[in-house]
């Protein structure tokens, strides 16, 4: 029997998934889930072709990570294989936690609980079915295991997981401009004193990942038509949620109207076991159908704003430097409510006011560390002659005004 499958991904070529653990994984009802929810949400709005999955994204991230591994290990960096299986294990299951659309129930069905809180709890779900196969990958996500560079190579500046969501996102998006080396910053990987360092004839590599970085969130993950998009669906989810709180029926698939139909908070969702068990059971087709059904619904509300998705004929946006003047929104809110003839309260579903901002390089996070030849490692912004730490740190913020046509 062979050792190992082998499927085949559109960016990295043949992927090769080991039998036991790992394999038994990638085949869990939880894992296979993520083929059912898109990567980048309301991104294809712009860019019709990223219609790739987190399944693809994960299976992409746990590549690396096995390049990563082998990588460091050639350096004679020691870890054990279990350790290795762990690592492997842990950035498999590293987006688990995400629901239908990537963050839309951290807006709306569910609140004060994110995605990686999700995350480890079916982890450690899935570890009890496993009877304690996990244990280790558990701890190294946690951040709880003495080798801390196994962590950083899950979450951090240079994780496996940007290193794959940068490359896929721009290769399925069409965004050729911000294309990363993610094989070369890979190969420079070491490790000093227990943290990730990049060799220094890597730093070229490290330049163009962040300035990619930075591209990606604003002409991508940020762009104005994409951002637009998701805030109409999520003013049609929390539209939805409060007619179900007045009680009215709703057409929705038995998990969707489980959290349509009950007020779910964080301490809700950690104490029963309902919860974990309905939110593994949503995916992007839960939303899709529940909208297309909505489109024709009684509440014009509701209907314009499903619609609105269904169509892609999705809110318009202006972006300002300066926060939205509250006469302009009461002014617009006057104007939709006049227009469909309803409440200027149910006018504020048709439109969202959003700030955004992202920073190159979070002086919040792990350091990228660059290592020369002397043993002797400095930051980034220290080692760069391209970048400054005033450039590299700056958070950009924009301000979206977004309201229905």
């Amino acid at each position: 029997m062979p050792t190992s499958k082998t499927i085949i991904d559109p960016v990295f070529g043949f992927i090769r998934i080991p039998r036991g653990l790992i394999l038994d994984i990638v085949r869990h009802p939880a894992f296979t889930r993520l083929s059912r929810i898109k990567q980048l949400g309301g991104a294809s709005f712009v860019y019709p072709g990223a219609q790739h999955t987190r399944l693809q994204h994960s299976l992409g991230a746990f590549h690396l990570m096995t390049k990563a591994i082998h990588s460091l290990q050639l350096k004679g960096h020691f870890i054990f294989e279990s350790e290795a299986e762990a690592v492997e294990a842990a950035i498999l299951l590293h987006d688990i936690g995400h629901g239908p659309f990537s963050h839309v129930l951290e807006h709306t069905l569910i609140q004060g609980v994110d995605h990686e809180e999700i995350s480890l709890m079916v982890m450690e779900m899935i570890n009890e079915e496993m009877r304690g196969q996990l244990n280790l990958a558990i701890k190294i996500f946690k951040d709880e295991y003495p080798k801390r560079f196994l962590h950083q190579l899950i979450s951090s500046q240079l994780d496996m997981d940007r290193l794959d969501y940068l490359k896929r996102d721009s290769f399925f998006s069409g965004v050729n401009e911000a294309n990363i080396g993610s094989s070369r910053i890979i190969d420079m990987l070491d490790v000093v004193d227990d943290q990730l360092a990049v060799d220094k004839k890597g730093i070229y590599s490290i330049e163009n990942y962040l300035v990619s970085r930075r591209l990606m969130y604003w002409q991508v993950y940020l762009h104005k038509t994409s951002v637009a998009a998701e805030h109409v669906m999520i003013n049609a989810l929390t539209r939805a949620k409060e007619l179900a709180s007045r009680g009215v029926e709703l057409f929705a698939a038995p998990s969707l109207r489980f959290f349509l139909y009950s007020n779910i908070d964080r301490e809700t969702f950690f104490n029963n076991p309902e919860c974990l068990k309905h939110f593994l059971s949503l995916d992007d087709f839960d939303i899709w159908s529940a909208m297309k059904v909505w489109a024709d619904c009684d509440d014009i509300v509701l209907s314009t704003l499903c619609k609105d998705f269904i169509n892609r004929r999705i809110f318009k946006i202006e972006v300002t430097e300066e926060p939205i003047s509250q006469i302009r929104i009461q002014e617009k809110l006057k104007e939709l409510a006049a227009k469909y003839s309803i409440s200027e309260d149910d006018a504020r579903y048709l439109i969202a006011t959003i700030q955004v901002g992202k920073d190159m390089y979070s002086l919040e996070d792990d350091n990228i560390e660059i290592l020369f030849s002397d043993g002797q490692t400095r930051d980034i912004s220290e080692a760069s002659d391209m970048f400054d730490l005033s450039t590299l740190s700056q958070k950009v913020r924009k301000h979206y005004f977004c309201y229905q046509r």
